[in-house]
C-alpha cells in the first residue's frame, strides 16, 4: 500500500492547531490568575496528603519499634523460664535424633535436651532422601542388595539404618552410605536409647519421602518398643505432621521455638500429644496443673503406641 505522507502531515498540523485553540480558550475562560489558583489548590492538596502519609509512616514505625521491644522482652522471658521448667525432666534419658529433611536444625535443640538432663547419643542425617541416582549399582554390589525397584532399595536402606542406630550391627552399611554421601553420622551407635526424635518437614518437595524413608525407620523403632517423636520447624514449606500422626506418634510443629522445645521435652517425659501452632496441632503446650507441674495432655488420654508405662 502506497503511503500518502501529505495526509499524515495534514493530520499532525490539525492536531497542533486543535491544541493551540484549546490553550487559548482555556486562558480566555479562566485567565492566568485562575490557572495559578488551580495549581495552588492542587499543590496544597498534594502537600496535605504527603503530610498525612508521613504521620501514618511515623505511627507505623513507632508501632514496629514497640513490637520489637516486646519481642525482645518475650525472648528474654522465655530464655529465663525455660531452664526451671525443664530441669531434670529427662534425667537419664538417652536419645537418638534422625533428620530426614537435609536442611539441618538448630543447636539450641540439643542444648535444651541436655538442659533437661537427656543425652543425645547420635544424630543421623539422611542426605537428599537417599537419592540413588549415582549410587544404585555401587550399593547393590557392595551391600549385596538383590535387584529391586528404587523405592524398595530406599526402604531397605532406611530400615537397615534404623537397625544400625539401635544395635550397632550395621556399622559397615552406615559407613558405606556415609562414604556415598547419603548419610551423615555423628555420635555413638549401637548404644541403647530411650526415645528417637525424627526431624522432618521440608523446603523441597522432591525430598518429601515419608512413606519410603521415614515410615520404615519409624516402624522399626516402634516394633522395638522405642517411643518416637516427630518434630519440624514452623516455616517449612511441606509439613510432615499429618504423615507422622498417622503413626500415632507425638508431634511438635514449632520445635525451633522455646514453646516447641518445652512441648517436646514434656512429650518425651510421658506427656504425649500434638503440640504447636499449625492446624495439625491440638494445643500449644501440655496443660499445667495447679501444683505447677504439667498435667496429662488430651484430658488424660495418651497417644497410642508411643509412650511407655
Amino acid at each position: 500500500m502506497i503511503i500518502d505522507y501529505r495526509y499524515h502531515i495534514a493530520s499532525l498540523v490539525a492536531v497542533f492547531i486543535a491544541l493551540g485553540i484549546g490553550i487559548l480558550v482555556g486562558s480566555a475562560v479562566l485567565g492566568n490568575d485562575g490557572i495559578v489558583e488551580r495549581q495552588k489548590q492542587l499543590a496544597d492538596r498534594l502537600e496535605a496528603q504527603l503530610e498525612e502519609l508521613r504521620q501514618k509512616n511515623e505511627a507505623v514505625q513507632a508501632r514496629a519499634n514497640n513490637l520489637e521491644i516486646d519481642n525482645n522482652i518475650q525472648k528474654q522471658f522465655e530464655k529465663q523460664v525455660l531452664p526451671p521448667l525443664i530441669s531434670g525432666k529427662l534425667t537419664g534419658k538417652r536419645l537418638a535424633i534422625v533428620e530426614t529433611n537435609s536442611y539441618g536444625f538448630r543447636d539450641d535443640l540439643v542444648n535444651t535436651l541436655a538442659m533437661a538432663g537427656a543425652t543425645v547419643q547420635s544424630v543421623t542425617t539422611i542426605l537428599d532422601g537417599f537419592d540413588l541416582t549415582d549410587h544404585k549399582e555401587r550399593l547393590i554390589s557392595e551391600l549385596g542388595i538383590k535387584e529391586q525397584s528404587e523405592n524398595e532399595i530406599i526402604g531397605f536402606l532406611a530400615t537397615e539404618t534404623a537397625r544400625g542406630i539401635l544395635t550397632g550391627e550395621k556399622q559397615a552399611l552406615l559407613n558405606t552410605l556415609a562414604q556415598a554421601e547419603l548419610l551423615k553420622l555423628s555420635g555413638d551407635y549401637g548404644v541403647p536409647v530411650d526415645a528417637v526424635i525424627f526431624i522432618g518437614g521440608s523446603q523441597d518437595q522432591t525430598l518429601v519421602k515419608t512413606e519410603i524413608v521415614d515410615y520404615p525407620m519409624i516402624d522399626y523403632f516402634l516394633q522395638q518398643k522405642i517411643p518416637v517423636f516427630g518434630v519440624e520447624e514452623t516455616n517449612v514449606t511441606y509439613s510432615y505432621m499429618k504423615a507422622y500422626q498417622k503413626k500415632r506418634m507425638s508431634t511438635v510443629d514449632n520445635v525451633e521455638s522455646v514453646p516447641g522445645q518445652l512441648a517436646l521435652v514434656m512429650s518425651i517425659a510421658d506427656k504425649p500429644g500434638h503440640y504447636g501452632v499449625k492446624p495439625t496441632a491440638q494445643q500449644l503446650l501440655p496443660p499445667f496443673d495447679t501444683t505447677g507441674g504439667v498435667g496429662n495432655s488430651q484430658n488424660g488420654q495418651s497417644v497410642g503406641g508411643n509412650s511407655r508405662p
